[in-house]
């Protein structure tokens, strides 16, 4: 299909119409798998949602020049990764949520002992489906490599379960910005960097192509989250499919609590200019619908 004459809102429900056609069929029926532990992942994994990151991954790869398809290994495992860590964010142990996208959360329908193996079996399982850029797209054994090594590391200790942990530990006493900010770095943007890292690996960019899109997805990774802060505050519940002021409720502290809605807005504002400044910069060949994703988001009530 050709995506030219999309809109922005319809650029993104196209792939991400694409990426959940392909994450229907993700589990190989001929591997047998316990037939609990399939339907706890795909309950999880097929709830819809906004598929942000992939949708990343595939405009990454137009920016640079490449085809949006070549992204689909990676737009599915970052998903896998991403919907892993919302079943674990939302056991007993960690937030204590009984809603996720309007629906109750995981562990709620199927137990905590099943839902901590779907998160388990999710994470495994987007390292395996990367690996699929290389067997099934003929993306370069060296590009896919370094894709494999780079969700390690954003995904990991280093990247968002850091980012996470971080928080948990942040929960115990008073959070300064600087510590909130490496929460938010970590447990949210890290992803959304690597998700346009990857995108653009999948089409063969350069060094400074690469080094652009990090910047993009640091600095959009923040606002989205600041966002996340603000909307928590002045959402609509019905659209969130979460219940409001739950960081309130749980006395978290968020940017809205350390420095304020106003500039809470101007911060979001700022590095969103910023990141489309990264981009222009860069001279990437076809850099229009990242640009047009950063100003979605700036906007967005969800």
């Amino acid at each position: 299909m050709d995506t030219e004459q999309l809109s922005i809102t319809e650029y993104i429900r196209h792939w991400a119409s694409a990426v959940e056609a392909e994450l229907e069929q993700s589990f190989p029926g001929a591997w047998g798998i316990p037939s609990g532990l399939l339907e706890a992942m795909r309950y999880s994994l097929l709830m819809g949602g906004k598929r942000l990151r992939p949708v990343l991954s595939f405009a990454a790869a137009e920016a640079v020049g490449g085809k949006p398809q070549l992204a689909m290994p990676t737009a599915a495992a970052v998903e896998m990764i991403h919907t892993y860590s919302l079943i674990h964010d939302d056991l007993p142990a960690m937030d204590n949520d009984d809603l996720r996208r309007g629906k109750p959360t995981n562990h709620k329908v199927f137990g905590e002992a099943s839902a901590i193996l779907a998160g388990d079996g999710l994470l495994t399982h987007a390292f395996y489906y990367l690996t699929q850029a290389h067997y099934r797209l003929g993306v370069s054994a060296e590009q896919t490599l370094a894709m494999v090594a780079e969700l390690s590391e954003y995904a990991g200790p280093r990247g968002m379960v850091g980012g996470q942990a971080a928080d948990m530990d942040a929960e115990q006493g008073m959070t300064g910005l600087s510590q909130l900010e490496y929460i938010h770095l970590h447990k949210t943007s890290d992803l959304i960097v690597y998700s346009v890292r990857a995108g653009g690996r999948s089409a063969g960019a350069s060094d400074a192509a690469l080094q652009a899109l990090t910047i993009f997805g640091r600095n959009i990774g923040l606002a989205f989250q600041i966002q996340d802060d603000v909307l928590d505050l002045t959402g609509d519940e019905s659209k969130l499919g979460k219940p409001v002021k739950s960081d309130e409720k749980q006395q978290k502290v968020t940017y809205p609590f350390l420095i304020g809605l106003d500039a809470c807005r101007s911060q979001i504002a700022m590095l969103t200019e910023e990141a489309r400044e990264s981009l222009l910069a860069a001279g990437l060949p076809k850099p229009r619908r990242l640009l047009e994703i950063a100003d979605y988001l700036v906007k967005r009530e969800y």
